[in-house]
């Protein structure tokens, strides 16, 4: 990485805590989300990795409604004033947040509408709407839903013998105007369109046809591939037969979004495991309404009633001009069309380990890390072949006694428990942190917890107040009547899954300081440790923020004294305003500072006086990056770790977080130069403006494309 001696600004007059200096946490994960949508939108993007990307966009937003705005929702409730850093009101806050979503969302229907529905049928891929089909298929669907739909659906009635009833979290449903043919009454209805059933219902190859007259007119040089409709389409146009001898007025679909957030009193649970189960059983009830989504043409007495009834205001209602719930869209991804994705990527096996003889050469592996310390990349290097691979060995191994490990988010059929549990069979010690707090994979997790427990696994649920979120392994092994130690410290969870679309790093090593210091975290996590300092890890909630301080402060001191100061990181999130006004003060002094924020980043780069030694660029692309890395220049003698934690203060101060240094000269330059590519990318990378705004990078006129992840593919298979 190259860099430059940058000048040094005495501001000393100005006030760092100044809300004009910090964004919006919610605005600036909406534009993280507003980054995600342009990829649905460029054309150099394939058309079905297109789709799928539209489909992120809408499960994000869902996230976002039932964990932010919920939280949001609930401070107004209890008539909090106080301001966020950048000077804005819980309710000031919901109002900006909620204009810039109408926006979004009104810009993704758009042009899923208008662009997007029409590159698909070019392509031979036919999402139609009822009154496309010709009568062969309606008949076709008429059976269909007789038989198969039919059966499954509730209409529910509402007046006055039948209260308004339970609208679940996420549900899609038809809101139904009916008229009584006798009384001329109107009513009405809702129906749930059941999220048990395909959301997209594909016609049969014989009936795929499309009348070339029609306007939907076929590429006559693509083959008809996938043609149907949607299934709240076809039960729509069925409504007859759940309400036989009414007159059906019309019919609207919307969806409604619930709190989802599970607030747990960890100091008076007994029993923590069960205070989660607990908290489950209400989410899936469902908490109070955040969100509608309602069909643009719904008439307002119609909105009025849904409103009034699930006690929402006016702003939490989102208009939309076409489908709702297009987060189902990611399943066209699934059709065998395989030039209209992204070209397959199998990981690779490192170099390294292709020696092995086989996968079950356990002591070959050890002897490798004992020699030197390992650095894997994913998905460009495999995860099976890696991480999974060592455990594997350790359950295996006859000299290994123990394992330790903590486990945030992984599937149930993962090698991983397997393996542990295999260990525990083979009569190892085996102790397993898995935090029952991992919101969203807190059932997965309960089950995976009971499922160790019964192999006997000493499982660790977590601790009061604190979420356990760090990556690490630590293995004990008799060798020559001495005990090794190895770890493994990563920055992505252990799940074979996810490790195929997000990129991580990983550390193997038995260097003595490295498993000291994970012996003691697990002493902290297992039992009553009160450990307050680390040989050479960055444990939060214990040294992290102060290290990353000093950090910052010798980059500080070198240019003070006439050198150059450098830092560049790499994470996910910078909210922390603490950690800014760091930031802030060291690009005051002269230090030059890059960032790569993939997500939320509350930091304004470039403004005069506080932050033009700063620059930030994001990075979306098919891979989602999720690793993080620390580079510190330190007068030559580069400091630079990898580990578990952005710079948020839940991951500096209410979290268990691990960062290693990279204490090998070889796997120190390999991070540097990955830092590198990202800092040249000119296709996936994003600079941000002072103001929150981000510009996509084009390549120059007669310059190449430089796409960080196509680079790192190509390097890993080479």
């Amino acid at each position: 990485m190259t860099f430059s001696k940058s000048p040094i600004t005495d501001r000393s007059d100005i006030d760092l805590t100044d809300p004009q200096y910090y964004l919006s946490r919610e605005l600036t994960w909406l534009e993280f989300n507003s980054r995600v949508l342009h990829e649905a939108m460029d054309e150099r993007t394939p058309l079905l990795e297109r789709l799928k990307f539209m489909g992120i966009f809408s499960s994000n937003l869902d996230e976002f409604f039932m964990v932010r705005i919920a939280s949001i929702a609930q401070q107004i409730e209890a008539k909090v004033s106080q301001t966020t850093p950048d000077g804005r009101t819980p309710t000031e806050q919901l109002a900006v947040a909620s204009q810039r979503v109408q926006q979004l969302v009104t810009q993704q229907h758009h042009h899923f509408e208008t662009v997007l529905r029409p590159a698909m049928i070019q392509q031979g891929i036919y999402l139609l709407d009822y009154f496309d089909l010709n009568q062969e298929q309606c008949n076709y669907l008429q059976s269909y839903f007789e038989e198969q739909i039919f059966p499954v659906l509730t209409p529910l009635a509402v007046d006055p013998g039948h209260p308004f009833p339970y609208i679940s979290n996420l549900s899609l449903n038809l809101a139904v105007a009916i008229v009584h043919p006798d009384t001329g009454e109107e009513l009405f209805a809702r129906v749930k369109v059941p999220q048990v059933l395909p959301r997209f219902i594909r016609l049969p190859t014989e009936l795929q046809a499309i009348d070339r007259s029609h306007p939907l007119q076929a590429n006559p040089e693509r083959a008809q591939i996938w043609t149907g409709i949607s299934l709240e389409q076809l039960i729509a146009h069925n409504l007859e037969s759940l309400f036989p001898g009414m007159n059906i007025q019309d019919c609207f679909t919307f969806r409604v979004t619930r709190n989802a957030d599970i607030s747990v009193a960890e100091d008076e649970a007994d029993d923590l495991l069960q205070a989660i189960e607990h908290g489950l059983r209400k989410r899936r009830k469902g908490g109070s309404t955040v969100r509608i989504e309602v069909d643009s043409v719904m008439p307002s007495h119609i909105r009025r009633m849904l409103q009034e009834e699930l006690e929402v205001t006016a702003q939490d209602i989102y208009e939309v001009d076409g489908m709702l719930g297009l987060g189902d869209l990611m399943s066209f991804l699934a059709l065998p069309i395989p030039e209209l994705k992204d070209p397959p990527w199998n990981a690779i096996v490192p170099t390294v380990l292709r020696r092995l003889k086989s996968t079950d050469d356990s002591s070959n592996f050890f002897n490798l890390i004992a020699q030197k310390d390992l650095f894997f990349h994913h998905p460009y290097q495999s995860f099976p072949d890696t991480v999974e691979r060592f455990i594997t060995c350790a359950a295996n191994d006859s000299k290994v006694l123990a394992i330790k490990m903590t486990l945030y988010r992984t599937t149930g059929d993962s090698h991983i428990l397997k393996s542990l549990i295999k260990a525990a069979e083979n009569g190892k010690q085996v102790s397993v942190l898995i935090e029952l707090k991992a919101r969203f994979d807190e059932q997965n997790n309960i089950n995976l917890a009971r499922k160790l427990e019964q192999a006997g696994v000493h499982v660790v649920y977590g601790l009061v107040g604190l979420k356990t979120h760090t990556k690490v392994v630590l293995v004990v092994r008799r060798e020559d009547d001495k005990i090794r130690r190895y770890v493994h410290i990563g920055t992505g969870n252990y799940n074979a899954k996810t490790s195929k679309l997000y990129t991580d790093v990983g550390l193997f090593s038995c260097r003595p300081e490295l498993g000291a210091d994970l012996t003691d975290l697990f002493n902290y996590l297992t039992g009553y440790s009160q450990q307050k300092s680390y040989r050479k890890l960055l444990v939060s909630p214990v040294n992290t923020r102060e290290s990353f301080d000093r950090l910052i402060d010798r980059e500080i001191e070198h240019v003070r004294s006439g050198k150059t100061g450098r830092i560049v990181i790499k994470m996910n999130a910078l909210v922390d305003p603490k950690m800014i006004a760091h930031l802030y003060r060291a690009s005051q002094a002269g230090v030059s500072i890059d960032l790569i924020v993939r997500g939320m980043c509350c930091l304004r780069p470039g403004v005069p006086g506080v932050s033009e030694n700063i620059r930030v660029i994001s990075i979306i692309g098919r891979f989602l990056e999720h690793s993080r890395i620390y580079y510190f220049q330190n007068g030559g003698d580069a400091k630079v770790f990898i580990g578990s934690a952005d710079w948020m203060t839940r991951n500096l101060d209410r979290r268990v977080e691990v960062i290693t240094p990279i204490e090998d000269p070889e796997i120190s330059s390999d991070l540097q130069e990955i830092l590198g590519i990202m800092l040249s990318d000119n296709r996936q990378a994003w600079d941000m403006q002072s103001n929150g705004s981000y510009s996509q990078r084009r390549p120059r006129s007669g310059m190449a494309e430089q796409s960080t992840q196509q680079i790192l593919m190509e390097m890993a298979a080479n």
